[in-house]
Order: structure tokens, then sequence, then C-alpha cells
């Protein structure tokens, strides 16, 4: 379809995939599940996932490269003048529940999407990179917020100047629930629709973004595991977990992408939380530990 290296972008996503299962399989003690898929309209991928580990409710680690003939509205909403072209899409997305929930949850996604020229049109393939990682604590600190966002700025420093803290204003506007008139954690850094340095440069960025979500995720995880909890605070992680369900159902673009083009349901929703509660207009009291989490749904600078 391309003339782009599509077999380097493959070969690094499904060897971040591998990176990323191993070090969390170190961490859980458990061994992630391997579904390969294939896509009727073309494609396929590789889900890995754990569910009732030790250390993880629920931890899906997917790989996906697709193809289609016709661009889903998600994917031309931004870039009208591509409609009709055929398509093809790559990448690694994240979502982890861990049982504790001193433990936050965590996302990240990178991705590389081909619009195919027409053919016989002379003109070139259009591509685009996206990305990022955010973390949603249910009892937050500002340390652990402080090295998640530290990690982002380093990793994009290579690149400008200006990628951290446009990133990251992009990951907090990005990931705001509007109806409920706050952010769904501490937020990290987001980009899409990135080409415009090259295919080169915009491969690399996307690289460092990938390879820096072990360093900036599993030093939390160690601090925070052996604190203990009761039901008091699982129950208010399901309360928050609920907000988690909303965003992904309501706004959250991949989703929308990947239920719009056909793609594997089991896979696409398995980023939904295990367990989650909704309860009728309540407010943590004021004081309690569960109250804390409100100073945090709020953008701000972290490092």
């Amino acid at each position: 379809m391309t003339a782009l290296p599509i077999d380097t972008a493959h070969a690094y996503f499904t060897g971040l995939q591998a990176r990323i299962v191993e070090a969390l399989e170190r961490a859980d003690g458990g061994t992630f599940r391997t579904d390969t898929w294939e896509r009727p309209e073309g494609g396929g991928g590789i889900s890995r996932l754990i569910e009732g580990g030790k250390l993880f409710e629920r931890a899906g680690v997917l790989f996906s490269h697709v193809t289609g003939t016709k661009l889903p509205p998600s994917a031309s909403a931004h870039r009208p003048e591509l409609a009709g072209r055929g398509w093809e899409a790559m990448g690694v997305s994240l979502v982890l529940h861990p049982h504790n929930p001193h433990v936050p949850t965590t996302h990240a996604n990178v991705r590389m999407f081909v619009a195919a020229a027409p053919e016989g049109s002379g003109e070139q393939d259009v591509f685009w990179f996206g990305g990022g990682m955010d973390l949603t604590p249910y009892y937050p600190h500002a340390e652990d917020a402080a090295h998640f966002h530290r990690v982002c700025r380093d990793a994009l420093a290579p690149h400008g100047e200006d990628c951290y803290p446009r990133y990251k204003k992009w990951c907090d506007e990005y990931f705001y629930l509007k109806h409920r008139k706050e952010t769904r954690g501490i937020g990290g850094v987001f980009f899409d629709d990135v080409s415009e340095r090259g295919f080169d440069a915009s491969f690399a960025m996307v690289r460092d973004v990938g390879d820096a979500f072990l360093s900036a995720y599993m030093p939390i995880v160690e601090r925070r595991r052996s604190l203990p909890y009761g039901e008091r605070e699982r129950d208010f992680q399901a309360y928050r977990r609920g907000r988690y369900v909303e965003f992904n159902l309501v706004y959250d673009r991949g989703t929308l992408f990947g239920l719009q083009s056909g793609g594997r349901t089991e896979s696409i929703l398995l980023s939904m939380p295990p367990v989650a509660r909704w309860r009728y207009d309540w407010h943590a009291e004021a004081g309690t530990p569960e109250a804390e989490l409100n100073a945090y749904l709020t953008p701000r600078e972290w490092v």
C-alpha cells in the first residue's frame, strides 16, 4: 500500500509490546494470556492480557496492524480531504488496572497511521503519528505525579523544548470530562497528527515516548503496591473507575475509531476496568483522604 518503512515500524511496535509485557509479568508474578487475531477487513493483532493477577486486576497490552479501504469518520474528522482513502493503522496501546487503590491506573499509546494516495493520482501517501501516556490515581501523591511528568518531559526533550509543555497541555485538555468539569487524572503527555517533522524524526519521537513508559510508571508501582487498603478504599476506587468508563465511551477517539472501523470488540473494550460503580450525587466528605483527590483534578504544572 505504501513505500513508507512499515516493516521497521511493525518490528518496533511488536518489540515494545513484548518488553512491556515482560516487565509487567515480573512485577505481577503471573503470565499474560496471548490472543492472536485477524480482522476480516484486513490486518489483525496480538492482545496480551492478564485478569485476576496478584498486582493487576486487569491489564492489557495490545498490538494491532489493521487496514481498510475507506477511512472511518473518527480518522478523517480532522482531515476531511482524506475521506474515502484506503488506510492502515499500527501501534501499541495499554491500560493497567491494579488491585491496590493506592497504585494508579495508567494508559499509554503509540501509533502510526497511513492514508494511501488514490491509485494513479501521483499524490503521496499521507502519514501521521500519535501517542502519549497519562496517570489516573485514586489516592494521589505529589511525588508520583512529579516523577511521571519528569520522565515524560525528559523523553521529549531531544525533540524540542516546546514539545513537553505543548503535549502536556494537549493531554490536560484531551483527558477532560466536560460533563463533570474535571480531568480524568493528573495527565501526562498526548499528541496526534504529528508529521510535519518528517517520518524519521516523528517516528523517533514516538519511540522515545514508548520507551519511557516503564520508567514513568513502574517506580510508582513499587512505592505504592504494599500500602494497606480495605473495603473503603476499594469502594472509592470503583466509584472513580466509573469516570474512566465515562471518558472511554463518550470521548476517547481510539475507542471510537476501533468500533467504527470494525475492530475486535474484546480488545477495544479491554481498557475498561473489571469493576466500576456509580452513585447518585455523591461527594467525598471534606477532610477525608478521598476528598484530597479533588485538588488533583485540575491541571497544574508538576515539573
